[in-house]
């Protein structure tokens, strides 16, 4: 599972000309889900998310998480940071879930958010639907994760 996490002023996700999801200060989430990820990933990603500091605590940088500060997420599907591009220009999706069980899979990577955090905070966008993401990143900090365990050589 991948995410792109990008610490925000506000954020919205319109479809269809109408605001399905709206936050405050706080973080926005993207979210990949691939063809092999299981709870552990999930599990791994809610924590992550909500505790990965990226807020001040009363001018001292990166002492506080999403959760810890009592801020907003908005949640976004985004099944294209699974894309390979690492051959030719066209962009390979083959490592993304199928739609039915990644949908399913999303819901339960909600549901989990909820239940660790406060849901009435909690917002997304609309599964599968073609989405006019607006993010008013702030610092800008923008940081990946990813739930799998891997390292480069350097």
């Amino acid at each position: 599972m991948r995410a792109v996490l990008q610490r925000v002023t506000k954020a919205s996700v319109t479809v269809d000309d109408k605001v399905v999801g709206s936050i405050g200060k706080g973080v926005c989430i993207l979210l990949g889900i691939g063809s092999d990820d299981t709870d552990k990933d999930v599990d791994y990603m809610v924590n992550k998310i909500l505790n990965i500091r990226v807020f001040d605590d009363n001018g001292v940088m990166w002492k506080k998480g999403v959760k810890d500060a009592g801020l907003e997420l908005l949640c976004v599907s985004q099944f294209t940071l699974q894309s390979v591009t690492t051959k030719g220009n066209k962009p390979d999706f083959h490592r993304a879930m199928k739609t039915e069980p990644a949908k399913s899979m999303y819901e339960q990577f909600l549901q989990k958010l909820g239940k660790t955090y406060d849901p009435s905070k909690i917002q997304d966008g609309e599964f599968g639907a073609m989405m006019i993401v607006n993010i008013s990143n702030d610092g800008p900090v923008t940081l990946e994760l990813d739930s799998r365990k891997f390292s480069y050589d350097i």
